[in-house]
């Protein structure tokens, strides 16, 4: 069964910085690409950045590009963003993504709030 736990929540002044975490379990994981994506109030859930299964090659959603950065631990199942320069767009509930088809599996999301 695989699962995915974000971690890392928190409250973050514009222009500071956090960083969130994603668990997997029940999946090998580095046969398998991670992405990171966030749901804001009132819109759609939006892709922010993804990673190869060796963490080699990385694309990034242009709201965050320069600002984010995706990496992974392998060796500890888990895939990482740092989220610097935060802005006040930024605040969402955070979800890490496997793509096993026929199925998407998600973790149950993390909230990250911008306020001074």
């Amino acid at each position: 069964q695989v699962q995915l736990v974000e971690s890392g929540r928190g409250l973050v002044q514009p222009g500071g910085s956090l960083r969130l975490s994603c668990a997997a379990s029940g999946v090998t994981f580095s046969d398998f690409a991670m992405k990171w994506y966030r749901r804001a109030p009132g819109k759609e859930r939006e892709f922010v950045s993804s990673i190869s299964r060796d963490g080699g090659s990385t694309n990034y959603a242009d709201a965050v590009k320069d600002r984010f950065t995706i990496s992974r631990d392998n060796a500890k199942k888990t895939v990482y963003v740092q989220k610097n320069s935060v802005s006040p767009e930024d605040p969402a509930v955070y979800y890490c993504n496997i793509s096993w088809p026929p199925r998407d599996y998600w973790g149950q999301g993390t909230q990250v709030t911008v306020s001074s």
